[in-house]
């Protein structure tokens, strides 16, 4: 599944979404990468101090990998649905 997060509020919620689907505590999901839970909180409520290392120790935790691509364009509507 791909999920799309352009501010930090958006990556919080996608990261605790996946974790929660798969059953994890943060307690649990910390473990498995070596961060304490209170690390996994931080990043889930997209606090600024959290660092790159930290968050793609978070993402290896939880199976996801970072993904750069460019914006979409908006999409332009004609007509009826």
């Amino acid at each position: 599944m791909e999920y799309v997060a352009r501010t930090p509020q958006q990556l919080g919620q996608v990261l605790k979404s996946c974790r929660k689907h798969r059953g994890l505590t943060q307690s649990a999901a910390g473990a498995k990468v070596g961060l304490k839970q209170s690390t996994i909180s931080v990043i889930e409520e997209h606090d600024a101090k959290a660092t790159v290392a930290t968050l793609y120790k978070a993402l290896s935790a939880l199976g996801l990998e970072l993904v750069l691509r460019d914006k979409s364009p908006p999409e332009i509507r004609t007509g009826e649905w």
